[in-house]
């Protein structure tokens, strides 16, 4: 049984995207999805994808631990189902060259696992792909499309190509080999740290938690599996509140490596089936547990990767008494973005805040509410003084000061030092 918490959740109907299966044959290949399949992808990995280190982390909170798939070789864990999955074509298949649509974790895992052997890879991508990702795959040897929209249009353009040209289709969840080999780090924990109780995984289209979740279930069936979704595109989420797979309307997250708005039909009942819980995180969530990874663990996550320790960190995943493994499952994050990043997690976490007060338009009225600022402790970004704002009254400006603050606490602490010296404060 799933039990679900959620910000938002838009419900949508059900889309049929390329990857999925009937179910008959569905019920065929998920019989196959065994552990045995996971230990024989976990042998055929060694020398491919790398041991990732598994560390604690009680600068960010009690009982965490990282699993850094961040630092894996294409800076993510996608490596370990295309590998897997590329491994098992049939020489036809093989000459024929192969095709996949990805958002840029699995498109680096695919062109490189192609490229190592010797087989042509075609990959379509979001138009709007962090271009760090898509020079990285096109530098691991594949043919890049880029494709207007979302991962969902990248499939379909994917899907028309392959039928067109005869690729050979590797989907980046929906898919028994790609998922065997992402339950390679189900194993991987369970070896590093034997007495775990929770693994907290993102969720995109499913494949990474359903290889972990069938990985720890089989061996260990009292550790939970929890799934983390972003709460702008929840389709996981939704499907398995909705006892169906749901198609959620499209929206913007700084987590595009699990922008999906359909799960697939296998990744969906292996969730239903293993995963014993799945939440959400907001935008401003996500931002802060980049920057807390930053700044605990010294290391940089991409925006789906971080989706497990903001669940951790915000309370949706109640981590004080059980040793709780959060998967970050990349860190390849466009440093074009990156700053921009970094300030929604300081104003998240009360390291930045912006205030606007009204002071009379008086001389040396500006100086004395700066003073106020500079005797609680606050450093001073920026000032911005307006004369004739339309929200100042007649005879009064408005000055909005963005600060360098050291929590919550010390906001509030300035905001009530304005307050007690009479100035009123607006939200702007």
């Amino acid at each position: 049984m799933i039990f679900l918490k959620a910000e938002q959740g838009p419900k949508g109907d059900a889309l049929d995207i390329p990857g999925s299966c009937k179910l008959k044959e569905k019920e065929k290949i998920i019989m196959n999805l065994t552990l045995e399949m996971i230990q024989d992808a976990q042998k055929a990995l060694e020398g491919i994808a790398r041991r990732t280190p598994l560390d604690s982390a009680p600068k960010i909170g009690k009982n965490l631990y990282i699993k850094a798939e961040n630092l894996q070789l294409t800076g993510a864990f996608k490596i370990r189902g295309a590998y897997n999955k590329i491994r098992s074509l049939t020489k036809e298949e093989a000459d024929r060259g192969v095709i996949a649509c990805s958002a840029g974790n699995h498109a680096q895992g695919i062109a490189l696992s192609a490229t190592k052997l010797g087989i042509k890879s075609i990959i379509c991508m979001p138009a709007g792909a962090p271009i760090s990702k898509v020079e990285a795959t096109k530098n691991y040897g594949a043919e890049v499309v880029l494709v207007p929209g979302v991962y969902d249009d990248a499939a379909r353009e994917a899907a028309r190509l392959s039928k067109e040209h005869g690729y050979t289709f590797a989907h980046p969840f929906n898919d028994p080999y790609v998922m065997a080999g992402q339950g390679t780090i189900g194993l991987e924990i369970l070896e590093q740290l034997p007495e775990v109780e929770q693994v907290v995984c993102p969720i995109g289209g499913g494949g990474l938690i359903s290889g972990i979740a069938l990985a720890i279930k089989s061996l260990k069936p009292s550790c939970k599996v929890i799934g983390v979704q972003a709460a702008t595109v929840p389709s996981m989420y939704e499907s398995c509140k909705s006892g169906k797979i749901v198609t959620v309307p499209d929206g913007d997250t700084l987590a595009d490596g699990i922008h999906v708005l359909t799960p697939g039909d296998m990744t969906f009942d292996m969730c239903q089936k293993y995963v014993d819980e799945i939440v959400t995180v907001t935008e401003d969530e996500i931002a802060a547990a980049i920057l807390a990874l930053m700044e605990g663990q010294k290391t940089v996550a991409e925006g789906a990767g971080a989706t497990t320790v903001a669940a951790c960190i915000f309370g949706k995943v109640d981590t004080s008494e059980k040793k709780t493994v959060c998967v970050v499952s990349g860190g390849n994050v466009d440093v074009t973005t990156l700053s921009r990043i970094i300030t929604k997690g300081l104003t998240k976490s009360g390291r930045i805040t912006e205030i606007t007060t009204k002071v009379a338009d008086k001389p040396g009225n500006l100086i004395q509410v700066l003073q106020v600022v500079s005797e609680c402790g606050a450093n001073i970004i920026s000032v911005n003084h307006e004369r004739e704002a339309k929200d100042s009254d007649v005879g009064a400006c408005l000055v909005t000061m963005v600060l360098e603050t050291r929590n919550q606490d010390h906001v509030d602490q300035i905001k009530k030092a304005l307050e007690v010296k009479g100035y009123s404060l607006l939200e702007k």
